[in-house]
Order: C-alpha cells, then structure tokens, then sequence
C-alpha cells in the first residue's frame, strides 16, 4: 500500500484501500465509501445478531424436541444457556447472590504471608506432628455477614418427573467444573440420566466467585452456611423458578466437610447426605499437604491469579497434583494434564479452620453414604480399605442412623480426586442405586 491511501476492513474477511483525497471531488467519494462502508458493516452486524437469535431460537427448539427441560434464568445474573459436558441435561449458568451470616467464624492472629519462604514454613509447621499449630493462633469467634455473588450452574435432567436436585459442593483446588469435567467425566451427566436436577457452584474465593478477605471471611464456618442458604433456596424455588421437595447434599472432600457440617448443625437441610473423598482418618492429611506443596497462587499462575492477595494458595505443578488427587495407573494422563491447567485456590482461613467444622450428626436421620477413592491420600493414606474407614464415618459421626440408611463405596485404583479417574463412572452408578434404594 502507498502512502497515498488508507485501508479498512470492511467486517466480512476483505479489507478495501481508498486514495487519499486531493481535491473537494476527492474527499466526497472518499467520505462516501467511508460512510457506506460504516453502513454495510452495521447491516452485517444487525443481521448476524439476527441470525445468532434465530440459531438460538432453531437451537432451544431442538432441545425440547429432545425432551430435555429448558430452565428460567430467574435468579441467575449474567445467565446462559449452556448443555452439560456430555449433553445429557439443559442447564443455566451465571451469578447467584447469597446472603449469609455466621457468628463462628474466628479471629486468626496470622498476618498475610509476605513471601513464599513464610507459606513453606506454615506449611511445615501445619504438618509437624505434636504442633501447636494452627490451635496457636485460632482466637476468639466472630460475626462474618454479607452478600456474596457466586458463579453457579443449575442443570436440568430431560422429562418433567424430576426426583429433585442435587446440591454439589466441590473440594479444595477444584472449581465446580470438578462434577462436570469432561464428556466421559461428568456427575453431572449421570445424575441427570438418573433424574435428578444438579445445582453446582463455586465456593466462596473460587472460580467466577468473588474472593474476600483470605483469613478473617473465606472460612469453614461462612462457607457452610453459604452452602445452607444454597440448599434453602433450591426448595424454596428461588432460581429458575423450579422448587424442589428433595435436595440431596453431595460434597468432595472440603464439600463433604461442607455437607456432613450442615447435617449436624440443621439435620433437615438435606433429605440425604453423600460424602466422597471424606473420612475421620486424618493421619493423610500431613502427606496431601507437603505433596501440594502450596505455592502463592499470584506468583505460581500470575496470568491466572494477578489480583489476589498472598492469602489465596495452590499447588505448585503437576506432581503436586498427582499426588495428591490422582492414583496411576487409573487415569487418563490427558485428564491430570486439564486438571492442573484448571486448578483452583485456598485460602489460608480454609487451612486453618476445616478441621473445626466436623461434629457428630446426632440427630440426623436421613440416608448418608460415604463413596471414595480405595487410594485416596488425605483421609485414608492411601489405603482406604485398611480399617475400613469409610464404614468408620458412621459410628463416629451418625451413630443413631440405622445401618439401612448408611452406605460405603470405594472405587478401585482411584486416589482423592476420584471423578477424574476410570472407575468414577462405577461410583456413579452405585450412588444413582443407592439413592434408589433409599426411595429417592
């Protein structure tokens, strides 16, 4: 091109060089191919948008024609309409706003760490035995309350006899992807061949959620009543207009410390409970951590975590997450590859304060099951089946429910992340049957 023109795209792949007027005539015809051109591409604009509306349109009628049910968006801020993973529910996602106090959150004298050296050593001294540590520095409860904009996802099964809804509550260093990971690798998806609707979200401090103070709010103590409030608001109908008789509490791991805490705290919350990833053995827990390796998450992924304060940690690399969520040889390399480039935070109030959250559920009385990897690290170490520690949950948390309504499961060859294994699918099932069984 001469320096005697100038050059435009025109918005559909062709781009139109124009001379440099010289003259009255000139400049004209230059602001009149200007002008249309300008014209042309809002044309094509408005079409496109008006052919995208009809795709849609063509799209949300082809989902009904498979019988699949197209949820509201009521509820949800910033909502689309997406498919699960392997296509087998409609479901919305976007913002839901919570309200939530809890007077049980505690003061943490442990200032934000100001470098990686002080995050290794708070490690160090998290898994030292005979420590005095994090008790040391656990002070006084206190008053946490706001509203808190999460991103979540409600996905709807096809047919209109739905069972009710699942509320799935993810673990540290996952998302809420983490049940709706892959095609072959979705909760989400074999719930919803099962019949039940699935309400996934990220926790506080995770993924589209908004991430506060990382010691004093993002605690056990909040995110179980933000968990609570979630669960109240599924039977209530409170997004996409769709109320629910049965909500089922699911968790992993941190979310089974989330789930079996709401049971013992307010037993009606869930018409049955099922923990994976969770025991009382926590002689692994030393281990998981040091294999994680917990790293500054602005510093480990600076693209990902620019803006969040030293508080918010993650694993180091993709050994610290074998380590600690898979088990070889019962995975696919390609999925320990995605489960690293998604890994998610936690912040150090997490750390400190997940132990105090699990107490005996006296009182409750619904079905509770406890599904794990036979390999999980953190609470089995590495070896779930010695001692029986899934069996175990229920004399030490559930000691009044009848052992009809209790029941264990341990996938084989699986470690803690059990959904990203081969034998998750088997897990799958059997909790599908279980609920069966139990009249769900």
């Amino acid at each position: 091109m001469s320096w005697d023109s100038r050059c435009f795209h025109n918005g559909v792949g062709r781009t139109v060089y124009i001379s440099r007027p010289r003259s009255t005539e000139d400049r004209d015809s230059y602001f009149h191919h200007l002008t249309s051109s300008i014209v042309h591409r809002t044309l094509l604009f408005q079409s496109m948008t008006m052919y995208t509306t009809i795709a849609a349109l063509a799209l949300t009628g082809a989902l009904g024609v498979e019988g699949l049910t197209i949820p509201s968006t009521a509820g949800f801020k910033f909502p689309r309409l997406t498919r699960s993973r392997g296509g087998q529910s409609q479901c919305v996602s976007g913002t839901v706003s919570v309200q939530a106090s809890t007077a049980s959150n505690v003061q943490i004298d442990y200032p934000l760490p100001v470098n990686q050296t002080q995050v290794t050593e708070t490690s160090l001294d998290y898994i030292t035995p005979g420590a005095d540590f994090p008790a040391s520095i656990l002070g006084d409860s206190q008053t946490v309350e706001g509203t808190y904009n999460l991103g979540a996802t409600l996905c709807m099964p096809s047919g209109s006899n739905v069972k009710g809804v699942q509320l799935l509550t993810h673990g540290v260093g996952f998302d809420r992807y983490y049940w709706d990971f892959t095609s072959d690798y979705s909760y989400v998806d074999r719930a919803a061949q099962a019949g039940y609707a699935t309400f996934f979200y990220d926790r506080l401090g995770v993924g589209q959620s908004e991430k506060p103070d990382a010691v004093d709010t993002v605690q056990t103590a909040l995110e179980v009543e933000i968990a609570r409030t979630l669960a109240q608001s599924l039977r209530k109908g409170e997004f996409a207009k769709k109320s629910f008789d049965t909500v089922v509490g699911v968790g992993h791991s941190f979310g089974s410390i989330i789930t079996e805490a709401i049971t013992a705290s307010t037993p009606s919350t869930f018409d049955a409970a099922i923990l994976t990833g969770f025991s009382v053995d926590t002689a692994g827990i030393a281990p998981f951590i040091s294999g994680l390796n917990l790293a500054i998450a602005r510093e480990n992924s600076p693209f990902r975590f620019p803006f969040l304060s030293t508080g918010y940690l993650i694993s180091s690399n993709i050994i610290s997450q074998q380590t600690g969520f898979f088990r070889a040889p019962g995975f696919d390399p390609r999925i320990l590859q995605r489960a690293e480039a998604t890994k998610q935070t936690v912040t150090v109030g997490e750390l400190f304060t997940l132990a105090q959250a699990i107490t005996p559920a006296t009182a409750y009385s619904s079905p509770v099951a406890v599904v794990n990897g036979d390999a999980d690290l953190p609470f089995c170490f590495g070896d779930c089946a010695l001692g029986n520690k899934a069996q175990a949950v229920r004399g030490a948390l559930y000691p009044t429910l009848p052992e009809t309504k209790f029941g264990t499961y341990l996938a084989p060859r699986a470690g803690h992340g059990l959904n990203f294994h081969y034998s998750a699918a088997g897990a799958f099932d059997w909790i599908m049957e279980f609920l069966s069984q139990q009249g769900l």
